[in-house]
């Protein structure tokens, strides 16, 4: 028996994917599916392999008394509901992105958060990834320097081929192209480079091509980030693109520089400044739930749980500062000026 029970809210595109990850752990096991639609018990549990109770009552689900944690998968608008109650039944949280469409119901799912106890991770699993588990190690050893520029790019065509589109182009579930999915490149930055932005400026515009205009907000946005000391940073989000998945990574520093799977370092001995070294990793180079590194980030996630220690990379601050960081952004574009972080910033914690 594992020590852990899940319920999972959702049962859509990347239910699967969660529950399969969940499983697959050696703490956790999916025991509960919470879904609008009525599941058949018999037919999930085989699907799984193990038994599983069905509800279409998420308050239901989270009054049972055998249930650890929740795992959140369904419509955006939802997730921020979702969590509170979860919070306030003293369930452990799992909850894809974003955690909150808007900076004040960021703000209150953090307060309560906070006030309940638990332990919450978000779904921005590439910080899990083998590719920028690999970078993170070369930036700890120094091997690059001091960072004073860095970008992080998403491009990714996400149109009517793709399931969820027809919830995703709504201002209301998808908000913004960087809220939707660049929040990967921007959370990948900030771990990079660091969370202590003083001033973003965005800008917006979307594809002439008919075949995105559904999207009902700008489909591709670019956005400078300035930070205290004077580096800069860059992120473009891009989903109305045609093109094969790409995740760009340069990063340039006092002591060498990293572009997506290449480095040059000055600290090692040897090397050619006129050619690249290459790292060895399987990269972020698709945007299929099932290549995602949930798995490890779970393992993590539960790990934490079980040794009662802060939940490393995706917990509560580092993503309500992702969050912050992206919702300036949009407030960017929306008004066309830049935005210092200072006016997003939750004025109680801080």
């Amino acid at each position: 028996m594992k020590q852990f029970r899940v319920g999972v809210v959702g049962y859509g595109w990347s239910a699967n994917a969660i529950i399969q990850a969940i499983n697959a752990g050696p703490r956790a096991q999916v025991t509960k599916v919470c879904s609008s639609r009525p599941l058949p018990a018999a037919e999930v549990s085989a699907r799984y392999g193990n038994p599983m109770e069905t509800y279409t009552d998420y308050a239901a689900m989270l009054a049972a008394p055998d249930l650890d944690a929740v795992a959140i998968t369904g419509y955006h608008h939802v997730h921020k509901d979702q969590v509170i109650a979860a919070a306030r039944a003293g369930k452990h949280v799992i909850c894809e992105k974003p955690l909150a469409l808007c900076l004040a119901d960021l703000h209150e799912v953090e307060h309560v958060v906070r006030a309940a106890g638990i332990h919450l991770c978000v779904c921005l699993e590439v910080r899990f990834s083998a590719q920028f588990r690999a970078v993170k190690s070369l930036l700890d050893r120094g091997l690059l320097g001091q960072l004073h520029y860095g970008e992080v790019d998403y491009y990714h065509g996400i149109g009517p081929w793709y399931t969820p589109f027809a919830w995703y182009r709504k201002a209301d579930e998808g908000v913004s192209s960087l809220l939707l999915a660049g929040c990967h490149a921007m959370d990948i930055l900030l771990l990079c480079m660091g969370g202590d932005v003083e001033e973003v400026f965005s800008y917006a515009t979307r594809s002439a091509n008919s075949v995105f205009d559904g999207y009902e907000y700008p489909s591709t946005s670019v956005t400078l980030l300035h930070y205290p000391d004077g580096r800069v940073g860059k992120v473009a989000s891009v989903v109305d693109c045609f093109q094969p998945y790409y995740f760009h990574t340069h990063l340039v520093g006092s002591e060498g520089s990293l572009l997506d799977d290449k480095f040059h370092s000055n600290l090692i001995d040897g090397l050619d400044r006129q050619r690249w070294s290459k790292l060895s990793y399987r990269p972020v180079d698709s945007g299929d739930v099932a290549d995602h590194p949930y798995q490890q980030e779970f393992e993590a996630f539960f790990a934490s749980l079980a040794e009662r220690r802060a939940m490393p990379l995706c917990g509560l601050a580092d993503v309500v500062r992702t969050h912050e960081v992206m919702f300036a952004a949009d407030l960017s574009w929306q008004q066309k000026r830049p935005v210092k972080l200072a006016e997003v910033l939750d004025r109680q914690r801080a």
